[in-house]
């Protein structure tokens, strides 16, 4: 148990919310489902985190090789700032690379092995090739393992390309929720589309924090980022106007429509965390880099220990990226509250 521990958190276990919430999201959005399977919705959720943690390890293997933590601490010698926790493991000698392929075997294989059965079980139900068919699993499974690994794997390298942030998006937004609602319901509905895509959005907005607040240190270390592409200020301002807002547009859209319950517009009580992030980056753009001593409540859960955050000198990137995360994980409980109601009221009636 204490080398899984160690494991996990060398995957960066903070990040899990990022994969975990939108894939209970879509389990609990599949309930009401008339072939909801509650072992297989089990299973999807562990499959899912498991290959969450697969993917930030091969992340890291990659750029080990790349040399890119080197490639950080020269730019902070000529006075960038930029984010130096990366792979600790690996630089303190704890672990070698050779320890952490099998690590990151290990964890893509757990996610396999508890599809196999979600995938026998949709297979026996609905075929292989009809319109429901169990083709849908693999499909999103190849699709997301192609994504994720040439995330950093040459030859495409698409992280370091500048469309990193949109293939993380696309992974843990649409692919996963689908995906995960599929193996739980047995089918894929227009409720799942509507949502999916709003979380895909602010997915990708916790990874554009990171590079939007590291341009310069991204810059100066040849790192291209989604940020780097936009190259103006304004520009990478208005990036993350549409990444905070637009998927309370798009639910709104979508209450205006009649896809999905108007109690749906719970979400927008996430606004004002989305307004503290712009104002922040805004204020970032203008060469004020400091954020509060200690962030307020209201912007969700932070690290526990926020003085030891400080003493490392990350503060400054933290309560921005954590406040991204949070603006994500709160819109995915409070759509998981709407559900749970509206089951409520409707086994009432």
């Amino acid at each position: 148990m204490s080398t899984i521990k160690k494991w996990f958190a060398n995957a960066r276990d903070v990040s899990v919310a990022q994969s975990l919430l939108p894939s209970v999201l879509a389990v609990v959005l599949a309930i009401s489902t008339q072939d909801f399977c509650t072992w297989a919705a089990l299973l999807a959720v562990v499959g899912v985190v498991t290959a969450h943690m697969g993917m930030n390890l091969a992340d890291d293997y990659f750029d080990y090789r790349v040399d890119m933590l080197s490639d950080r601490e020269k730019v902070t010698r000529k006075g960038f700032r930029a984010m130096l926790v990366k792979y600790p493991y690996l630089t303190d000698g704890s672990e070698t690379p050779a320890t952490l392929l099998r690590a990151i075997a290990l964890f893509f294989l757990t996610a396999l092995a508890c599809g196999l059965p979600i995938f026998i079980l949709r297979t026996r139900q609905f075929g292989f090739l009809t319109p429901t068919g169990s083709w849908v699993l693999p499909a999103i499974v190849l699709l997301a393992a192609l994504l994720g690994i040439f995330y950093s794997a040459p030859p495409l390298k698409l992280g370091y390309r500048g469309w990193g942030e949109w293939v993380i998006g696309i992974i843990f937004g649409p692919l996963l929720m689908i995906g995960t609602y599929y193996a739980a319901a047995g089918t894929v509905d227009s409720l799942i589309l509507w949502i999916s895509i709003p979380v895909g959005l602010l997915v990708i907005n916790i990874l554009y924090t990171h590079s939007f607040v590291e341009r310069e240190s991204d810059a100066a270390s040849n790192k291209m980022t989604f940020a780097r592409l936009l190259r103006t200020d304004k520009a990478c301002l208005a990036a993350s106007y549409v990444f905070n807002f637009l998927p309370f547009v798009l639910i709104i859209t979508a209450v205006a429509t009649g896809y999905i319950h108007p109690l749906y517009l719970l979400v927008l009580l996430m606004i004002p965390r989305a307004v503290w992030l712009i104002r922040s980056l805004h204020a970032y753009n203008c060469g004020e880099t400091g954020v509060p001593a200690t962030p307020s409540r209201w912007l969700g859960r932070m690290m526990k220990d926020w003085d030891a955050v400080k003493e490392k000198g990350i503060d400054w990137f933290l309560m921005r990226w954590l406040t991204a995360r949070n603006i994500l994980s709160g819109f995915c409980l409070l759509i998981v509250l709407v559900k749970v109601i509206l089951m409520i009221v409707h086994a009432a009636n």
